[in-house]
């Protein structure tokens, strides 16, 4: 995640910087009113696709008998034998929620596209 906002803060140009500086904006000032304004239109691409990762590898917590929604699909599984239905909802729910959280972050780039013009 930091390496994703330092690369975001990195990739405004020195001159903005400079910019608010000749306007009398002290570091902080220039840093919230030019600098991560401008970043956060390249950070939220790369944030929101490590969300989305991080959402998906939940799953894997059950591999270390954590209580989650993988591990209580294997515990129906033990006690139904059943396999197809737990797994199917599980994977429907994991897939509900990435989809969501995409159109999400859509929605936010679509809206800084915006602004931008």
């Amino acid at each position: 995640m930091a390496e994703i906002i330092r690369g975001g803060l990195m990739s405004v140009d020195k001159g903005q910087t400079e910019a608010g500086r000749s306007l009398g904006f002290n570091y902080f000032q220039t840093m919230v009113f030019i600098v991560i304004p401008q970043a956060v239109k390249n950070i939220l691409p790369a944030l929101g696709n490590e969300m989305i990762t991080l959402l998906k590898d939940t799953s894997l917590v059950a591999v270390i008998a954590l209580r989650d929604v993988t591990k209580q699909a294997q515990n129906i599984v033990s006690i139904t034998y059943n396999a197809f239905v737990p797994y199917i909802t599980l994977a429907l729910i994991y897939l509900v929620l990435v989809i969501g959280l995409t159109k999400l972050l859509n929605l936010f780039e679509k809206r800084l596209r915006k602004s931008e013009h």
